[in-house]
């Protein structure tokens, strides 16, 4: 489906046939382009930006690159083709045809799905407004600003759901959305981890690799949705956020590669010889996936939820990529899970699978996770080091459910209170720590130029060379 660039708005949603949702969206585009303005990237607005725009939703050609002021980016709203005569895919109404229309028993907990979901995508351009002025290299500049315009059309995404299908309260959440900001003591993000500050660029790197892939996973859990307009609009948000999670794996793939490189000029592996160096070290690594990791998987909430069991059994949101699994309905199959038993032990018991779906689905994420660390890994052992890079305990550090307020440790060993506030700084990152990062964060903006802390990448972008000038600084 091609997209209509002439359009005010570019859309496939055929907008110009429902003048009433089109003069809706009109009135709030210019308090978004406002918004980018005073909370998108900061000073860049001149800067001519090579970056992707979406041009149709067929996977197999659907953008153009080319240079682009990120004020004039042509944001807009992409459904991915409907699926002819889909059926509802799990949950108790499984086989029955999917609904174009909100059914109004479920229409205030569908909307507070899409406004959770659209509240994270302008929460993170928020925490990285600044990055900019610190970029390791202009191929990460751009890929910065890349993130940043497509988490500007995901917004859109959620946005045209709440004005096409929610009438006065969409429209009215849909304003609230710009209103809310991130870290704001009176109006925060609506989830903690999006109120985080990302204050240097290997935050960035962890954001992307471990948040950004939550992210990846609630998209799917949508698109399994049975009213088919989320579903459809998720499955093409999906397109996109591949690249928000390479832009993490990358990253940090190639943080490892450096530290390497100057362990092996220096011959030693002793953190503080390689900080000298201006190199992060792989211990101070550790830490700041220790913290991304922990803030992440607090995304999947409660380990046992009526919640999620109520939204799988109506068809709200299943499983990602739900046809994997052999039961839909899960009316009788349970999961064996670890909790807490009070007494400063674990105990292992039998939960109700509807119940414990958030579970489900934090696993399946950590399985993911591991994918990059094994990468990693890799070329850690082949450099001859004896490090490994690990993921805490899906225990450690947690703020919501069972294990909440624990003294876990990133193994998943239930310690005293004293012993856990002693040693935590051995295990995410102590405000020293954060202020070496800093001190590392010089702006190296010259094309083909690296920060010392982090190795050049494999390839450019679209087959161009990695210095070309990715970002042109007005």
């Amino acid at each position: 489906m091609t997209i209509n660039y002439s359009e005010k708005i570019p859309n496939n949603v055929n907008l110009a046939n429902d003048r009433t949702l089109q003069r809706a969206l009109e009135h709030w585009q210019p308090h978004f382009l406002q918004w980018w303005h005073e909370m998108g990237p900061t000073d860049f607005e001149k800067a001519e930006v090579y970056l992707r725009t979406a041009t149709s939703v067929d996977a197999k050609g659907w953008a153009t690159y080319g240079a682009v002021h990120m004020p004039e980016y042509r944001w807009g709203i992409f459904l991915a083709d409907a699926v002819p005569e889909r059926k509802i895919g799990f949950g108790d109404a499984m086989g029955q045809s999917v609904w174009q229309q909100v059914p109004g028993e479920y229409r205030s907990t569908l909307r507070r799905l899409i406004v959770t979901q659209g509240d994270t995508e302008p929460a993170s351009v928020e925490q990285q407004r600044l990055l900019g002025h610190t970029c390791p290299s202009l191929y990460d500049l751009r890929n910065l600003f890349q993130v940043n315009v497509e988490e500007g059309r995901h917004l859109w995404a959620m946005v045209y759901l709440l004005h096409a299908y929610f009438g006065r309260d969409g429209r009215e959440e849909a304003e609230e959305l710009l209103a809310r900001h991130s870290g704001d003591s009176d109006k925060p993000r609506i989830l903690i981890t999006f109120n985080e500050p990302i204050s240097d660029w290997l935050s960035f790197y962890c954001f992307t690799y471990f948040t950004d892939r939550d992210g990846k996973y609630q998209l799917k859990s949508l698109a399994e949705s049975s009213f088919d307009p989320l579903s459809r609009s998720c499955r093409f948000m999906l397109t996109e956020e591949a690249h928000h999670m390479f832009v993490g794996e990358t990253g940090i793939g190639r943080v490892v590669k450096r530290t390497l490189e100057v362990m092996k000029e220096l011959g030693t592996d002793d953190p503080a010889r390689i900080r000298a160096h201006g190199a992060v070290d792989l211990p101070l690594l550790q830490k700041y996936l220790n913290f991304w990791c922990s803030s992440s998987v607090d995304l999947f909430g409660s380990e046992i939820s009526s919640n999620s069991a109520a939204n799988f059994a109506n068809g709200l949101k299943g499983r990602p990529d739900e046809e994997q699994y052999e039961d839909h309905v899960l009316r009788g199959a349970t999961l064996r899970m670890e909790s807490p038993d009070g007494k400063g032990g674990i105990r292992t018991e039998d939960v109700p699978m509807l119940n414990a779906l958030n579970e489900v689905m934090r696993e399946s994420y950590l399985k993911d996770c591991e994918i990059g660390l094994k990468r990693w890994n890799r070329a850690i052992e082949r450099a001859g080091q004896g490090f490994r890079l690990t993921l805490p305990s899906p225990h450690f550090r947690r703020s919501i459910g069972a294990w909440a307020g624990l003294p876990v440790t990133p193994q998943g060993k239930l310690i005293s209170r004293a012993e856990y506030d002693k040693r935590l700084p051995d295990w995410v990152p102590s405000e020293s720590d954060r202020a070496f990062v800093r001190s590392l964060m010089q702006k190296v903006a010259e094309p083909g130029k690296m920060a010392a802390w982090v190795a050049p990448p494999e390839r450019g972008i679209n087959n161009l060379p990695v210095d070309y000038e990715y970002v042109h600084l007005a």
